[in-house]
């Protein structure tokens, strides 16, 4: 049962892997059209950089910063490895990257494709997200909207392209990675908090108040979820620690 399961993390990880343009192109497509056609069905809104600049960003911004980060990670196994480790749970012994490659447990399949699948889906969902609750701008809007519209734009084109450089490290196996996924994280969940401060200093009426605090609270908790689940087995997995730190278990 566990070589199936392998095997089949294993053609998950081969396809990503020889998809990554097609992965980039499907989502410029797709964002695109979603973009395109939430402007058009929107009776209010105006064809003009207001109305357009956030699909712009929404669809170029996170395949720009995964295509440079695959570039930036190329090298990944072979970048230096952190001067002081914050993974302190656990028995290891430190080892050379070659004796680290030759571990049975070296690479990124197993659990590990799990997470990377959920790293990458979490730009999609984030953008249905978006395109769902936030209106298309008109040309004249209350400064309320105008603020939300801003916060939420900002939090899923910066998110989306964090989440892809962080799959892209994984990927790339580049030392790093479980540290920037921590600071991811915690960024997204910084960024729910500052939306909500930021929009409830404004005159936003109590229709838009309540829904609103339900869905940054639903984006924090799963986030949480999501820490809670993973970063255990980001600090013990022998996986993760040889993959990224170059350690073995005593």
């Amino acid at each position: 049962m566990n070589r199936r399961l392998h095997a089949r993390s294993l053609t998950l990880l081969t396809g990503l892997e020889n998809n990554l343009a097609s992965i980039a192109i499907g989502w410029m497509t797709l964002a695109a059209l979603a973009g395109a056609l939430k402007v058009a069905v929107s009776p209010l809104a105006a064809v003009g950089p207001t109305s357009l600049a956030p699909y712009l960003l929404l669809v170029c911004a996170p395949a720009a910063s995964f295509l440079l980060a695959l570039r930036w990670f190329a090298d990944g196994p072979a970048m230096p490895q952190p001067s002081i480790r914050l993974a302190r749970i656990g028995r290891w012994r430190d080892v050379s990257r070659a004796e680290a490659e030759r571990h049975p447990l070296h690479g990124t399949s197993g659990i590990m494709v799990s997470l990377l699948i959920g790293m990458l889906l979490n730009v999609p969902v984030r953008a249905i997200e978006y395109l769902v609750t936030m209106p298309a701008l008109p040309p004249v809007f209350p400064g309320w909207l105008g603020v939300l519209h801003q916060a939420m734009t900002l939090d899923v084109v910066i998110l989306s392209s964090l989440y892809v450089v962080a799959f892209a490290m994984a990927l790339r196996r580049a030392p790093m990675f479980p540290r920037f996924l921590l600071f991811v994280w915690l960024a997204d969940i910084c960024a729910q908090l500052f939306i909500a401060q930021a929009v409830m200093a404004t005159a936003v009426p109590a229709s838009v108040a309540g829904p609103l605090h339900e869905l940054l609270q639903g984006n924090i908790t799963k986030v949480a979820i999501s820490a809670g689940l993973w970063l255990p087995y980001l600090l013990m997995s022998t996986r993760v620690n040889v993959t990224f730190r170059n350690r073995v278990p005593r």
